[in-house]
């Protein structure tokens, strides 16, 4: 009976795979002229997992200035990554194939970031 018990409680404690196409790495790349010798490179970088959760760094010329965990959550096609414990804003974006690759972007078709 107990081997019983032991086969059910196991089975119900079972997390569900979770395979949404945003799951993995994207990033954006953007570079500025600073002046005509000089320009800043800015790198930002989303990782999404599987648990609703991710890890977002930023770097700006090679030299990493943010690094923080944030959570996601997808409802109507719609996702929204917040980053808890920062003041850093929320993004709403939606996954969109572009000519440059997948992309994900915001209502007013602003790119946040580029499948890799």
């Amino acid at each position: 009976m107990a081997i019983v018990a032991i086969i059910s409680v196991s089975n119900c404690t079972r997390i569900p795979e979770n395979n949404d196409p945003v799951i993995g790495i994207w990033s954006r790349m953007d570079v500025s002229q600073l002046d005509e010798s000089s320009q800043e490179a800015v790198r930002q970088e989303w990782i999404f997992n599987d648990v609703y959760l991710g890890r977002y760094h930023r770097y700006e010329n090679n030299t990493l200035v943010v690094k923080t965990d944030f959570n996601w959550e997808i409802q109507d096609g719609v996702y929204t990554i917040n980053y808890p414990g920062t003041e850093m804003l929320s993004h709403e974006v939606v996954r969109k194939d572009h000519t440059a690759g997948e992309v994900l972007a915001d209502s007013q078709n602003n790119i946040l970031a580029f499948r890799e």
